[in-house]
């Protein structure tokens, strides 16, 4: 026993050995105590308990996870001054981007430590004083941004000194002076605009376009000549007097109004084209409106300009990146179009764009209800931005695909039926999910549109319920032919004025849907439109067969109770009177009810058509008067 005692020991002392081996110890600590001594709004999951290189938000680690090369951590509410002998201990970073905080002061000095920098990515924050004296010590530099600050003084001759350097960005700053001759070949981007720099551009800067250096007190005549100079307006050197005759004058009336049709036929084409991009579903118009944005957001950066994010998210990344990233349209619904997003830093999110909504004090105060719950079952707003012409929610993507796509994904030989089992997890997830929602806030919160494409899998493989409370603020203006086809219940007209029993009713449609495989509502073969809810009716009243299910389920055996009993719990939710529908509570314990005991159910090797003709009574006649 005591040899047994004696090598455990000696082996859970070498696992803590190797853990902290492979770990960036004093790296880690470096970044512990800039985060003791810096404010910050946003929680880090930074903990010395945690391995820095592999669930640390925004760090990265070297191959041999020994060194912490990369620390990406924008917009995360940082403010004050960065802490002396910190940040500086990193002595192998490589990639420092902190852009778009609140931080001032001056660079710490001890940043001349950081030999490895090859990116400083600091802009939109509040820094001010002089640019750090000495920038030989930055000789592996090849970005540079510190635009959007207060930075003073003048351009030390030093950046000359930084041989590698490729983009140079210091717009928007109170810089002063001269500018510095900067003979870099490796520098391909540089912005200097919006300063008050004085004097002429110098010869080496000269290959770089006027906008560059906008903004400054720069006189034309300031400039080297190569600027090429305004060419002044010709004029006629010899005057030369004609007359018109009647059908010269004619011609020219006829080609003017042509002209002028053909100019207002234009105007009305490029007018009638911008519309249509505003709720185009390619990549490209998204990029389109994402531009307008980045312009607004660059206007406000410490307002309407940043994402808010809640607490507890470990995404790092701001509206200029989400803005920057690849988009790929995932659906329209009733209150916006979805985009899923690819980030540069390989973080992939989903983006809602909402349609007009309510002013931002009803937007903001919905938002901070929405995100601030937490179940396993729902889908966690991970931040949101408000401004006059964009409203955006971000959500973590889900790469399985929504529950509309598994089940409705074109049927091909190839395919892999939803199972049953899978079915059924969906419908338990989702219930248990609208119940916290009904649950949360006083019992007072709805979700407002619960359908098949708002539902995910969570990791466990259960329901998870997706777009909450957006019904009640979007603006009065969505047409009740837009809401969501098949899923309300009749006494529902306006898609702001949904309660919890609306939401019942559209779970049990939801059930319905995972029953038959149909989407609520649908075509037939004669191109007859079909409500899923009064077709399941009218074939319960004839008399109770196979074809309510889906096909695909008939391949797995001794399923047919556990279908019945929620084709009754869906009849149930989907009364006619909200008086009669169940509490979402009852509906959690009886679809749980369900699969009392987990038989592992699979499919049979061959296909088995069940007894699926049990006496009406098990249906429930109460249930089937729609």
């Amino acid at each position: 026993m005591g040899t047994k005692f004696l090598f455990l020991s000696v082996l859970f002392w070498s696992a803590l050995f190797w853990i902290a081996n492979s770990e960036p110890y004093e790296d880690r600590q470096a970044l512990l105590d800039f985060l003791d001594n810096v404010n910050h709004s946003r929680y880090l999951n930074w903990d010395y308990r945690t391995s820095a290189c592999s669930s640390w938000t925004g760090v990265t680690c070297n191959h041999d996870q020994s060194r912490i090369i990369a620390i990406r951590l924008p917009g995360v509410g940082f403010r004050g001054s960065i802490p002396v002998n910190t940040l500086s201990r990193l002595s192998a970073l490589q990639i420092l981007s902190l852009r778009s905080n609140s931080l001032s002061g001056s660079i710490p000095s001890d940043f001349a430590n950081l030999g490895n920098l090859t990116s400083v990515y600091l802009q939109f924050n509040n820094f001010n004083g002089p640019l750090p004296a000495d920038f030989s010590a930055w000789r592996s530099l090849s970005v540079l941004n510190l635009s959007n600050n207060d930075f003073s003084g003048s351009i030390p001759s030093s950046i000359a000194n930084l041989t590698h350097l490729t983009a140079l960005v210091l717009a928007n700053n109170s810089l002063s002076g001269s500018i510095p001759d900067i003979n870099l070949p490796s520098l391909q981007v540089l912005d200097l605009s919006n300063n008050n720099f004085t004097g002429s551009v110098p010869n080496s800067l000269q290959r770089f376009p006027g906008s560059a250096f906008a903004g400054n007190p720069i006189s034309p005549a300031n400039f080297s000549p190569s600027f090429p100079p305004v060419p002044p307006p010709s004029v006629p050197s010899k005057k030369k007097s004609f007359k018109l005759h009647e059908p010269a004058i004619l011609g020219i009336v006829i080609g003017g109004c042509v002209l002028g049709f053909l100019v207002i036929a234009a105007v009305l084409i490029t007018r009638y084209s911008k519309k249509e991009g505003k709720n185009g579903d390619t990549e490209k118009s998204f990029k389109k409106e994402a531009t307008v944005s980045r312009k607004g957001a660059s206007s406000s950066q410490h307002g309407e300009g940043n994402l808010a994010f809640f607490e507890g998210c470990n995404l790092a990344f701001d509206l200029e990146d989400l803005l920057r990233a690849s988009a790929e349209v995932l659906g329209k619904g009733t209150f916006g179009t979805t985009y899923k997003a690819a980030l540069e830093d390989s973080t992939t999110v989903v983006v809602k764009r909402l349609k007009e909504s309510v002013g931002r004090k009803d937007f903001e105060q919905q938002m901070q209800v929405v995100g601030n719950i937490r179940h396993e079952n729902v889908a966690p707003l991970r931040a949101y931005y408000y401004s006059k012409d964009e409203k955006l929610m971000v959500y973590d993507f889900y790469s399985q695909g929504s529950a509309s796509l598994m089940l409705h994904a074109k049927r091909s030989a190839d395919r892999i039926p939803l199972d049953w089992e899978t079915r059924l997890r969906i419908a338990i997830g989702a219930a248990r999910g609208i119940a916290h929602i009904h649950g949360y806030s006083g019992g007072k919160l709805v979700h407002g549109n619960i359908k098949s494409s708002n539902i995910f899998l969570n990791s466990q493989g259960f329901g998870c319920i997706s777009d909450l409370g957006l019904a009640t603020i979007m603006s009065p203006i969505v047409p009740p032919v837009m809401r969501a086809a098949g899923y309300q219940p009749p006494e529902v007209t306006d898609s702001r004025k949904v309660s919890q029993s609306t939401d019942v009713y559209s779970f049990g449609v939801l059930l319905l849907e995972l029953l038959t495989g149909k989407s609520p509502i649908h075509a037939t073969g004669t191109n007859e439109v079909v409500h899923l809810v009064r077709w399941v009716h009218s074939v319960v009243r004839e008399e109770w067969t196979a074809e309510v299910f889906d096909v695909e389920l008939l391949r797995y055996p001794n399923i047919e109770e556990e279908m019945v009993e929620m084709l009754q719990i869906g009849l149930t939710c989907v009364s006619r009177m909200p008086e009669q529908r169940p509490k979402m509570a009852e509906v959690v314990k009886m679809v749980e009810g369900i699969r009392r005991v987990n038989t592992g159910t699979r499919p049979s090797t061959e296909a088995s058509t069940p007894n699926l003709t049990p006496p009406m009574t098990e249906i429930g006649s109460s249930s089937v008067t729609h």
